[in-house]
């Protein structure tokens, strides 16, 4: 991923600071979810200090909840877009958290059904371990249904301490599939 220009804009402590490369994964599975996801991006491309680079095409996929796969419950849509952010990691995530709560998101169960989910899951090449944020997102790695649409992004990515993003997805069970070979609009 090639570095973005630097956008106007400060760290938490006020001083000017260059776009830092983030990924962010996006999926919904309930309500329309294609015009749910397309709302989200454009609420991103609004965020102050937030510029857009790329979104992948929509990857259709089932609900992975903390027991595993629920085929009951309904399936997901995904996306992953890139961009770079002028403020700082913690300062997104209350971004991003506030897109999802605009646009209906309940947080009533761990790895429920919901209109929408972003996660940050590179922010530049930081290494982040805390309470409210993780960085990589801890799990990527092991989604195809972020991999995927990622890999159709960008071809070189890579996660930091995990390697290639095409090799990771090459060593799991591919259940991921694009929305427009399943009949979805793009």
């Amino acid at each position: 991923m090639s570095e973005v220009p630097a956008e106007p804009g400060s760290t938490e402590q006020g001083s000017p600071t260059a776009a830092t490369p983030v990924v962010l994964a996006l999926g919904s599975n309930l309500g329309d979810r294609a015009r749910t996801l397309a709302a989200a991006v454009r609420a991103l491309t609004d965020l102050p200090g937030f510029e857009l680079t790329g979104v992948s095409p929509a990857f259709q996929s089932a609900a992975v909840k903390p027991a595993g796969v629920d085929e009951a419950a309904p399936r997901y849509l995904n996306s992953v877009v890139a961009g770079g952010y002028s403020g700082s990691p913690h300062a997104l995530l209350d971004a991003v958290n506030g897109i999802e709560r605009d646009l209906g998101r309940v947080r009533a169960e761990r790895w429920g059904d919901r209109t929408i989910d972003i996660d940050i899951i590179l922010f530049g090449d930081l290494e982040l371990t805390g309470e409210r944020l993780a960085i990589p997102h801890p799990r990527a790695h092991e989604r195809d249904f972020v991999l995927a649409p990622w890999l159709e992004l960008d071809p070189a990515a890579a996660i930091p301490g995990r390697g290639p993003v095409r090799a990771l997805l090459d060593g799991l069970e591919r259940t991921a599939m694009p929305f427009r070979e399943i009949g979805g609009a793009r």
